[in-house]
């Protein structure tokens, strides 16, 4: 093409993007296993709400999203379902992921006349495949435009690192369904690494512990609250008791039993300590120079479920680097995928994967 033309085509698309922004709010997504966040261009964070969607068995018609669905988990009568669309990071059922986006846009924007543009946050180590259904879902719920930002580069700008100079930073986010470490040097992810365990394999360690020691069966929910209120990763200057109601595997009648930190520490020691293996087997594959930046500016953690007790301490032992919790760590992503709307000429050539046509 000449390049005149070239040129002309790229300022008539991007006074195209000016115009339609007038009449309509673009917005980024971290579209999380456990819990979606929504920002939108000049207010922020507007939406936080669990990646839940409760459904009319038979009819898979939608009943509830988000706050309202999760309250459903474990609580349904048996022509309702309550489920969460995502796994591991990725969209498990189509459908209900697109109801689910469609059901936040729509709470975002109710009144808008043209369509959004988007930007999602997505897990670098996922497939083309997943990439194509994550942007596919996007546009069917009504964005015009959709561009795909992997979930570290997005972390590291949420909390603020300079990644857009020459030097090496290193960030862990560690979310529900998936934990990504990148090390990110000039705008580019140097050496990355996913694995499929996070916050929900905690949860899931939680709930095996103790249906084989106690016989008791628990649900996400409570096994949640367990790695919340006494989980931790590292030895507690004093340790925490808590009382645990469930249903006795053996009598099948409700029980309760008291449970300390030392043993939910000893059940989640595996997810644990895979996490940490998967930090050093990052570090190891890190070129020399970039390892050299990292001893004085260290690792930083994000995601809600880097705040387990002592998980930093933990890493810190293990790798010897400086570890830092990020300032908002269940928002990070969500903020790094929200900054890139106020510059989109940078996010189209510098941070974003390819992006979807119009259409």
């Amino acid at each position: 093409m000449n390049p005149l033309l070239a040129r002309l085509s790229e300022f008539t698309r991007s006074l195209s993007g000016t115009f339609l922004s007038l009449f309509s709010n673009d917005l980024a997504i971290d579209l999380g296993t456990a819990t979606t966040l929504v920002y939108i261009k000049g207010r922020g964070i507007v939406l936080c709400e669990p990646s839940v969607v409760a459904l009319e068995r038979g009819t898979s018609r939608v009943l509830a999203v988000g706050d309202e669905a999760k309250r459903m988990i474990g609580r349904t009568p048996g022509n309702i379902s309550a489920i969460r669309p995502m796994k591991d990071g990725v969209i498990a059922d189509f459908e209900v992921t697109e109801a689910m986006l469609r059901y936040f846009i729509k709470k975002c924007q109710p009144r808008k006349l043209n369509k959004p543009l988007v930007v999602v946050a997505i897990p670098s180590g996922i497939t083309e495949v997943e990439k194509r259904a994550v942007r596919d879902s996007a546009l069917r719920a009504g964005a015009r435009e959709v561009f795909l930002v992997e979930e570290p580069k997005a972390a590291a700008i949420g909390v603020g690192l300079p990644i857009h100079e020459p030097g090496g930073n290193m960030i862990i986010d560690i979310g529900g369904g998936t934990t990504e470490m990148a090390v990110i040097s000039l705008d580019g992810v140097v050496i990355a690494r996913s694995i499929r365990i996070a916050g929900d394999e905690l949860d899931h360690a939680v709930i095996e512990h103790l249906r084989k020691v106690y016989n008791l069966m628990i649900g996400e929910r409570t096994a949640e609250e367990i790695k919340i209120r006494i989980g931790s990763a590292y030895p507690l200057d004093e340790e925490l008791t808590m009382e645990v109601r469930g249903r006795d595997l053996v009598t099948g009648l409700p029980k309760t039993v008291t449970i300390t930190s030392e043993e939910v520490r000893e059940a989640l020691s595996e997810p644990v300590h895979a996490i940490v293996e998967a930090a050093r087997q990052t570090l190891e594959k890190t070129p020399p120079e970039l390892s050299a930046d990292l001893i004085d500016r260290g690792i930083v953690l994000a995601g809600g479920s880097s705040l387990l007790r002592g998980l930093d301490k933990l890493i810190a032992e293990e790798t010897g680097l400086p570890v830092h919790i990020a300032e908002n760590p269940v928002t990070a992503v969500a903020l790094g995928v929200g900054k890139g709307l106020d510059n989109i000429r940078y996010l189209r050539t510098r941070i974003a994967l390819n992006s979807s046509p119009d259409y």
